[in-house]
């Protein structure tokens, strides 16, 4: 249908969940006071999802919450039931990303490789999604991939306001690379911080070498924020010459705690003060466990606000003036 003369207002909002977070998706309907709507997701014997939207969701402006983390699996639902609400005469559908997974996979740097960020932008629009939400893509070009309209949120509010609670003096936040440098500058200036950065590089995909710091870091509590710990090399390098140059403490935060193979075992051995993350994914069990240091931040309140001035048709950028 011709969306461009249509008020989204005025139709009625739909929240659904994929199988990967629900615990979040029940989060962002809490604080929107919305239920979510049924829906029946199962596979067949040979594993092959089915999905069944089971209630009426034509007209209305339907928001689908599934972030795509491994296994690849959720990113096949994601699609499926975008398709299903489409299908369904649904007037407009948000696809609600909290994760965007292959976002590492953003550009050509080698011969014979896939831009998969691409690839998955291109799926989404073929699925019929209108609008895409998402939170710290893994490179701000991501959003150049999609021909709809795509709403780039940041977690940098929720962490700030953790901070500034705990009143950290003499405080520096540290990028992680030269890439990170630009998340660390705006962390630096809404903390009242100073700013250093790591440089570092990568012999070979989820390895990184730390071989200088530009910026002084000695008997200072150091943040070292990132959108992603997935094998926590790239922390852990950062965290240990830290603690080599003199830093006072360190804390880690990171908007998607993916905690891939070695992570736990590694952030469990480090010398770090703690460890603050989102649920843009939800923790595999034993988590909390392995790492005692370690504090989860829900993300429902930002994406409900989003989802809401979507349907509004205000403003969502004024979430983080």
């Amino acid at each position: 249908m011709d969306t461009t003369d249509f008020s989204f207002h005025t139709s009625p909002i739909m929240l659904l969940s994929g199988t990967a977070n629900p615990a979040l998706a029940q989060g962002i309907a809490d604080v929107l006071g919305e239920r979510l709507c049924d829906v029946t997701i199962k596979r067949f014997a040979d594993g092959e999802i089915f999905v069944r939207i089971d209630e009426n969701v034509r007209g209305r402006d339907v928001f689908l919450i599934q972030p795509t983390n491994p296994p690849a699996e959720n990113v096949l639902e994601l699609l499926i039931l975008i398709d299903a609400a489409k299908r369904a005469s649904a007037a407009r559908v948000t696809a609600v990303v909290p994760y965007y997974g292959y976002g590492r996979s953003d550009r050509k740097d080698q011969p014979r490789v896939s831009i998969a960020a691409k690839l998955l932008a291109n799926l989404m629009t073929a699925a019929g999604a209108d609008r895409v939400l998402s939170i710290d893509f893994h490179q701000h070009q991501i959003q150049g991939f999609f021909d709809i309209p795509v709403d780039h949120l940041y977690a940098a509010p929720v962490f700030r306001r953790y901070y500034e609670m705990k009143k950290l003096d003499n405080l520096v936040v540290v990028a992680t690379d030269v890439s990170a440098a630009k998340m660390a500058r705006g962390y630096a200036r809404r903390l009242g911080g100073d700013l250093a950065i790591i440089d570092k590089r990568r012999p070979a995909p989820n390895e990184a070498e730390v071989s200088n710091i530009v910026g002084d870091v000695e008997g200072k509590h150091c943040i070292v924020p990132d959108d992603m710990i997935d094998t926590a090399g790239t922390m852990v390098s950062a965290i240990e010459v830290l603690k080599e140059r003199g830093a006072l403490d360190v804390y880690v935060l990171a908007t998607h705690p993916l905690f891939s193979g070695p992570a736990l075992e590694r952030l469990a051995s480090a010398d770090v003060k703690a460890i603050t993350v989102t649920d843009t994914v939800p923790l595999a069990p034993g988590v909390q466990e392995s790492l005692p240091n370690l504090t989860v931040l829900s993300v429902a309140s930002l994406l409900a606000q989003a989802i809401e001035s979507t349907h509004a048709n205000t403003s969502v950028s004024k979430l983080f003036k």
